[in-house]
This record gives structure tokens, sequence and C-alpha cells, in this order.
């Protein structure tokens, strides 16, 4: 693959802005364009362009062969991705919501995740399931969680997160690289928003921490849209003196612990901002991480969960936005920790 590896930061000023549904349609495009053994399978992804339109124009350039329409079975979906990956393809799913891989779980986790161990490493399964997750959008109970804790929790699976356009399109290209399966989560939420994002090829490693806003009096490490309430909550805080950084993982499997830590020793309190529900969501791991870590002496306050209550996703928009943590939510917590006496 003739790309190079950039922060997203990198040539901001000269990049187009694009939404983050583009960024992800485009770095499909220049993968199938680049390697034939790259395609797509999902439901409606053809005509139609997919649940949430990221596919839309690519039939017309790649054809049915390589933009398949599925039937609607996310367990056969997901199978026949293993079964192509494993014979040489380079399979990308698409599931129309990511609370339907419930379904495909079997697949995934005693099939994809575990061949390449099993096999020696004469196996491999280089597939990516891309799928829409989260919130805000009305879908109601079974179309809007977050699940992201439980596939991390499978050894042999890789999970990405990003929160940006630019972000999104490197980590895309990394993930069709990468010889393992990977679990793409792209928030519903984030599919309009703009941002921006060079042309040209390249990709963002696996693994690799980005820190969207530097400071010095505590750290919030949010996950997909919560990156950009923290960095709303951290804009208005500021005008309360309270300098805050916050750190998007991009990855929780792998996870990049040493930013992590660097940043909390530097502030010396710490705040883990993500959508899932808080019980056994992945801010747990992250605050394990640090407790364990060279980072816990340095602690002036105890590490500080935000997740969502533990309740189905209301269909009403009031209560669906009151069972997730928002701005308000987030400075509240940062004020707690940074005048903890």
């Amino acid at each position: 693959m003739q790309s190079s590896a950039v922060n997203s930061s990198n040539d901001k000023e000269t990049a187009r802005s694009i939404t983050f549904a583009e960024a992800v349609r485009e770095a499909l495009s220049q993968e199938m364009r680049e390697d034939q053994d790259v395609f797509i399978l999902g439901e409606d992804i053809g005509v139609y362009g997919g649940a949430f339109g990221v596919t839309r124009g690519m039939i017309e350039e790649f054809g049915p062969e390589r933009i398949r329409n599925t039937p609607i079975s996310e367990a056969a979906i997901t199978g026949a991705a293993i079964g192509s990956a494993l014979t040489g393809m380079k399979p990308v799913v698409e599931l129309q919501f990511s609370d339907f891989i419930t379904i495909a779980m079997d697949q995934l986790a005693n099939q994809a995740a575990k061949l390449r161990y099993m096999y020696g490493g004469k196996g491999n399964v280089p597939m990516v399931l891309r799928t829409p997750s989260g919130s805000g959008t009305g879908a109601a109970a079974q179309h809007s969680q977050s699940l992201e804790a439980w596939v991390a929790h499978i050894p042999g699976l890789k999970v990405v997160q990003p929160s940006t356009a630019s972000d999104a399109k490197g980590l895309l290209k990394a993930a069709i690289a990468d010889p393992n399966p990977v679990i793409f989560y792209e928030h519903k939420l984030l599919y309009k928003t703009e941002g921006h994002v060079p042309e040209e090829a390249y990709t963002i490693p696996l693994g690799q921490a980005d820190i969207k806003r530097e400071g010095t009096d505590v750290t919030i490490v949010a996950t997909a849209v919560m990156v950009h309430k923290a960095l709303e909550a951290a804009e208005k805080l500021a005008e309360e003196g309270i300098n805050v950084e916050v750190i998007d993982p991009r990855t929780l499997v792998p996870l990049d612990e040493q930013t992590i830590v660097d940043s909390v020793k530097k502030t010396g309190k710490v705040i883990v901002v993500h959508e899932a529900v808080k019980r056994g969501g992945y801010g747990g791991e992250i605050a394990s991480m640090i407790a364990e870590s060279e980072a816990f002496d340095y602690l002036d306050a105890p590490v500080r969960r935000l997740g969502a209550l533990p309740v189905p996703v209301p269909y009403n928009p009031t209560l669906e936005k009151a069972t997730v943590p928002q701005v308000d939510d987030i400075m509240q917590a940062a004020r707690d920790s940074v005048h903890r006496r």
C-alpha cells in the first residue's frame, strides 16, 4: 500500500474539509483502487449506499462483485468475511447498527478472533468490521448501544473508535492493512461532522493515541463523540481558570497506555468519559491501568469515570440525552477533581 503514516494534526492548513462519512468512503475507495483483494459486503450497501450513505456511489465505480449486497443475516455476513479472509481476500463488513454485532458474536469471538492462534500463525483473518454505534439519533434501545467493551474483552480482536474525519480515514486504512480482525466503530453523530483531511493516502498506526488539547490541571480521556464534548467542556472550563488536557485513545485495542500515563503524571488528575454504560465499560480498564502504573503515585484525586446510566437507551430525546454524559457533567467532574482537598 503506497501510503505514509501521519499524525491527524498534520497538514491541517492545506487539507480540504470533508465529513466523517466522506473520509470513510475515501479510505475505502483508495484501498479498493490499490488492492483488488479488498471488497465490501453488507446489507443495502450497493445502490442504496448503506444505512448512513457511507458507500453511496461506490457500486458505480467498483461493481456488484466488490460492493456485495447481502441477505439480512449478520452471522452469515461475518462468516462469509472470515472465510474469504482466510483464503487471501481483505473483506470489509458493514453492519447497519453496532447493536447487531450481537448476532455475529459467535463468528467474531469463536472464529475470527481465534483462528490465527489455533492455526499457529499459518492462517490470518485480515478483515474489518465497520459499524455505526451510539445514541443521539432517536433510534431507541436496539439501535443505539455502545458495546465496544464487549468486543475489546475478546483476545484476537482489535478495536478502533475514531472521533474525527482525519482520524477515521487514517485509522481505517491502517485497519484494512492489518492482518488481524479489526472492529471499527463509527459513531452515528459524527458522520456529518467536518474536518480537515489530506487528500493523499496516509495511515495512522493502531495503538497511537492523540492529544486533542494540551493542559496542565486535569486529564480527560474520552472516546468517539465524547471527545467533542470533552473539548467543549475544556473550552468553557478555561474561562474558570481550569486548564484541561484531552486525550483521545483512538484505538482501545491496542491501547496507547504511555500517552495516558504521561498525561496523568503531568496533571495529577484524570476523568475517563465514554458513552457506553459505566458499569463494565472500557473506562474501568483505563482506570485500572492508571492505578497499576507509575502514574498512580502522581494522582492528587481518585480516578473518575463518566458513562451512561445502566438502562436501555430511551426513544424519547430528552430521556435519551439524560442517560449519557453531557458537557455539564464533564465540567462538574473536572471541577470536583481540581478543587478536591
